[in-house]
């Protein structure tokens, strides 16, 4: 079966994209300062990593886009709900990996009372969607992943509990399961598709 040319590169790029999500989140979960949030944003090395989270949800939606080909056919309908489900997740979560990487040290430096603020309804309901739509989204994927059969069960398996998990992404180390996840299939393509190459080799003498 032939491939697009992003899908024939789902292996690579789903190992580097959940790994980077999965390290960042971790780093950022060692820089926490839950008593200080002010202090914490100002923190430059906390800067780099609370931005470079957006990036990897960047990452984690090309990762998406591409690992779906691979079972598309298999998974039929079902499949493709998951598969839109997990993409509007993504998107949504990663509108917040934005903000918290890039508004919010902003606000840090000029309005820091904006942390103090009681938090509006629609803020509240902004963040319970995000929030939201990423775990369904990726419990679908791996529902649909895991009845679609292409990849290991396990891995479709540890795709929908970290979405379970990624309710929380938002607040490290919550976005580590489904980064190790989707670093997992990413790994486990590598390997597949190398042991695939290796067969359409052809033997000479």
């Amino acid at each position: 079966m032939s491939y697009s040319s992003l899908s024939r590169h789902a292996g690579p790029i789903a190992l580097s994209a959940g790994g980077s999500c999965a390290v960042i989140d971790l780093v950022l979960f060692a820089l926490m300062d839950f008593d200080d949030r002010v202090g914490m944003l100002k923190n430059p090395v906390y800067r780099v990593f609370n931005a470079a989270y957006f990036f990897a949800f960047c990452g984690l939606l090309i990762s998406l886009i591409a690992v779906y080909e691979r079972q598309q056919r298999a998974a039929g309908t079902f499949g493709l709900i998951g598969f839109l489900a997990a993409i509007v997740g993504t998107m949504t979560m990663g509108g917040d990996m934005w903000f918290d990487g890039f508004a919010s040290p902003w606000l840090a430096d000029v309005l820091p009372q904006a942390f103090t603020a009681e938090k509006t309804a629609i803020l509240q309901t902004g963040g319970l969607l995000s929030y939201l739509l990423f775990a369904v989204g990726w419990v679908l994927f791996g529902l649909a992943s895991l009845r679609a059969r292409v990849f290991p069960m396990w891995i479709s398996i540890a795709l929908a509990v970290g979405g379970v998990a990624g309710f929380n992404a938002g607040m490290p180390p919550y976005g580590v399961p489904i980064g190790l996840a989707v670093a997992a299939l990413g790994a486990w393509l590598v390997r597949h598709d190398r042991t695939v190459s290796q067969l359409r080799v052809p033997i000479t003498t």
